[in-house]
């Protein structure tokens, strides 16, 4: 019986206080802050960070899928499955599916892997969603919105969170959209959603879910309900019964936000990282309709919690006092700098394997790694070549500088030769951290970002932050 066998999450570290957003704008504040994506983040690279932390250990090696959910996925035309798992060193072999165009894209997903693994098509596959929110400057949805990204793997492995029941409703509503036309996501004025759509089809979809399952409310330990907002969510929570406190899974509203196509991914994990063996997790998603299902948590659950859960990284954040930076990062000002980057799909191609899951070169003469791979060794000068190897992740701040001369969107430019564990020298860009808190020895992870969009292409690569 497929199963989800290990989860994780990514909320980026910026932090909008909604009191920064309507001061800008002189209006009210909603209580709390959202999440905010660096200027090098998007919904891929939200995803790796989240997949890389489920993935812990020799796990994705054994994967033959990956499933990549969002709505704001970094290219139109291009199958962004297949660059996540080229991230994930996966061999060519492995499926690759996107999925996207709806608040429901990662339950779809989800549903398609617990189905490609029944059917025995596949046996362990990735499920990974990521999603930068956009939303209408000077609107109540700005202030809502958040950033995240979140996966799970799912396997037939034993002890996994089962699925014992599931149900799907469709309906014809506009209560969001966005057309190819438009950049931020519409919504009908009014209660119309909320009356006969969310406050309608949601309850209807968890009763039948339930009845299948053969299950009361009573019998539910945490009930986690989507929503685009903690007024909504409690609604549907009061019509079907469910007890707010003992029972309703916490939105993160006041904290992150509504992270779209992500938040499912996003709420369930949260369930799960304080779920015991035998809970029985109801999860509700919406969107042109609604998906639900009921989990029963097995013994594996407490030994996959993943090491940087949800409470970590609501703790590790670094708060945005303007609300400059974050215009400048999405995209709101309009501000012509001077390139020097440069951008060639050859290129691209000839380099993946070195640019996306990262492999340096292990001299087969004296063993010395080393990045990138030459032909010959900058050890030993031994010159019949390296042999391909995957870089380590951590290490530390060998030297470093400040660049004010280079129009950057996060000024200055950091840059630093970092020695990985194992000795290997490493030249990256940092990120994540504050110019005057930078220092010899730091311990450092890296973490796949991106670096820019030259030539039309998105270039990705790894840049270096501080381990917390």
């Amino acid at each position: 019986m497929p199963g989800i066998s290990a989860f994780a999450t990514c909320i980026p570290r910026y932090r909008l206080p909604r009191e920064v957003i309507a001061a800008h704008w002189g209006t009210r504040p909603l209580p709390g802050e959202r999440s905010v994506a660096g200027f090098d983040e998007d919904a891929l690279t939200l995803a790796v960070d989240a997949s890389l932390c489920a993935l812990a250990g020799p796990m994705a090696a054994e994967l033959d899928g990956v499933l990549f959910a969002s709505t704001t996925s970094p290219y139109q035309e291009k199958l962004v499955a297949t660059t996540l798992a080229t991230v994930l060193a996966l061999p060519s072999t492995v499926r690759t599916l996107d999925f996207g165009d709806s608040l429901r894209a990662a339950s779809n997903a989800l549903f398609t892997a617990f189905d490609l693994i029944a059917a025995g098509r596949n046996r362990k596959l990735l499920v990974a969603a990521g999603e930068l929110r956009p939303a209408t400057p000077d609107s109540h949805d700005e202030q809502a919105a958040g950033d995240a990204g979140a996966a799970v793997v799912v396997s037939e492995e034993p002890g996994g969170v089962e699925l014992i029941a599931r149900k799907s409703v469709s309906e014809e509503l506009y209560g969001s959209w966005r057309t190819d036309t438009q950049s931020y996501p519409q919504s009908f004025p009014g209660s119309l959603d909320a009356k006969f759509g969310y406050g309608r089809v949601m309850p209807q979809v968890i009763q039948a879910v339930l009845d299948d399952a053969k299950l009361g409310v009573e019998d539910i330990s945490r009930a986690v309900i989507c929503g685009a907002n903690p007024r909504a969510v409690m609604g549907v929570a009061r019509a079907l019964g469910i007890d707010p406190v003992a029972q309703l899974q916490d939105t993160l509203w006041t904290t992150v936000g509504n992270t779209g196509a992500a938040q499912s991914l996003l709420l369930l994990a949260a369930a799960l990282e304080r779920a015991h063996p035998g809970d029985l997790i109801l999860w509700a998603v919406y969107g042109d309709g609604a998906d639900a299902a009921v989990f029963r948590v097995g013994e594996r659950i407490a030994v996959q919690r993943p090491v940087r859960g949800i409470e970590v990284q609501l703790e590790v954040k670094r708060p945005l006092r303007a609300y400059g930076k974050y215009a400048r990062w999405r995209g709101l000002v309009k501000r012509d700098y001077m390139s020097m980057e440069s951008s060639s799909a050859a290129i691209l191609y000839r380099d993946r394997k070195a640019m996306l899951p990262l492999f340096g070169g292990r001299c087969p003469e004296c063993g010395t790694l080393q990045f990138p791979i030459n032909r010959v060794c900058v050890s030993c000068a031994h010159a019949g070549g390296l042999e391909e190897e995957a870089l380590p992740r951590t290490g530390k701040i060998f030297t470093f500088y400040h660049n004010h001369v280079v129009p950057h969107p996060d000024p200055p430019l950091m840059e630093a030769v970092l020695e990985l564990e194992g000795g290997v020298r490493f030249f990256a860009h940092l990120t994540d951290v504050d110019p005057g808190d930078v220092a010899i020895d730091m311990p450092v992870e890296l973490v796949f970002r991106l670096h820019h969009d030259a030539g039309g292409l998105h270039n990705y690569f790894w840049k270096a932050r501080p381990i917390r």
